[in-house]
């Protein structure tokens, strides 16, 4: 069987713009689509952050902020004691500080609709 393309993650948020304007800030990237109802970013390689207005969502969306992570995976040696000292200085809501788990070091952060997003080394 041929793998199927991994390349699209949607959060649903409160303000599509606004939650756009986070994550370009945070990971340097230009929003594709921009608007009321729904915003995108894409990456370099391929990958697309959709984030949908909740409230528009068919079906309806259940669940909530907290329950899944999106994972940013810094790769330079420092990188994510880096990031962190970056967002402390950008004054994001950080919900676990910078730690060493079993798989290094890691700290998370929130969106501005509560989602989590975890910093880390990859996997080697």
């Amino acid at each position: 069987m041929t793998a199927l393309p991994f390349n699209l993650v949607v959060l649903y948020v409160e303000d599509p713009k606004a939650s756009a304007e986070f994550y370009a800030d945070f990971l340097g990237l230009k929003p594709m689509a921009l608007s009321d109802g729904f915003s995108s970013l894409t990456t370099d390689a391929g990958m697309t952050l959709g984030l949908w207005r909740k409230s528009t969502a068919h079906p309806p969306a259940e669940g909530g902020p907290g329950s899944v992570e999106i994972g940013i995976m810094a790769a330079d040696e420092g990188g994510v004691e880096a990031l962190y000292d970056r967002v402390k200085a950008d004054g994001m809501t950080v919900i676990q500080p910078l730690v060493t788990a079993a798989f290094g070091p890691t700290f998370v952060i929130t969106d501005p609709d509560g989602h989590r997003i975890r910093v880390c080394q990859p996997d080697n």
